[in-house]
């Protein structure tokens, strides 16, 4: 990947699309649908494979996606943010999920063969903006979080073992619960990758 690439630029397609959405040339808004949700199986028990995402596929082994996320989120484990999709066993996602009025989880979902896992960190609920910005090096990718869009702190490194060629990434948001909110993603970029090689 060269330089800078929009994502309207590239070939984009939804898994299950949402009832509201708008593609703009420098924006994407969803409204999500109530009960929706990406998770698979560990500690919960039960699977959920009916989020919308806006996916685009890429063959390139080396680059960073970056994404600003808005949102007016109000119900428990309301989310929105970045995505991997391979298939519904493998699959990546990075979001800030509404908890209550005090606080709200900043987090990363990694699905590798048909489990999940969650790890997040509290921030204050009066966030209601992020960038994020995911980097793969073939196999490997890390996802980092910012305020500003210029200084970037990593959320975490991790592996996905079906992203041996061409990956979907893309932007997502849902409403696992019973609610519905509105969820703006703009500055959408596709770029060299900026994690550089450990040495």
């Amino acid at each position: 990947m060269k330089n800078t690439t929009k994502l309207t630029n590239l070939k984009i397609e939804w898994i299950n699309k949402p009832k509201n959405s708008k593609i703009e040339s420098d924006k994407v808004y969803i409204k999500t649908d109530p009960y929706t949700d990406f998770w698979q199986r560990t500690y919960y028990g039960f699977q959920n494979n009916n989020a919308p995402a806006l996916l685009s596929q890429i063959t390139d082994k080396y680059f960073s996606f970056v994404v600003k996320t808005e949102f007016n989120s109000k119900q428990r484990f309301d989310q929105c943010g970045v995505i991997i999709y391979q298939d519904s066993d493998n699959w990546f996602k990075a979001s800030i999920e509404y908890e209550n009025e005090d606080f709200q989880r900043l987090g990363s979902v990694v699905t590798n063969n048909g489990y999940s896992d969650w790890a997040t960190t509290d921030i204050p609920a009066t966030h209601k903006f992020i960038y994020y910005r995911l980097s793969r090096r073939e196999n490997d990718f890390c996802i980092e979080s910012s305020y500003d869009g210029i200084n970037y702190k990593q959320m975490r490194i991790f592996h996905l073992f079906s992203a041996n060629e061409a990956i979907n990434v893309g932007i997502y948001a849902c409403s696992p619960e019973n609610s519905s909110f509105c969820a703006e993603f703009s500055e959408i970029e596709f770029m060299d990758c900026k994690w550089e090689e450990h040495k």
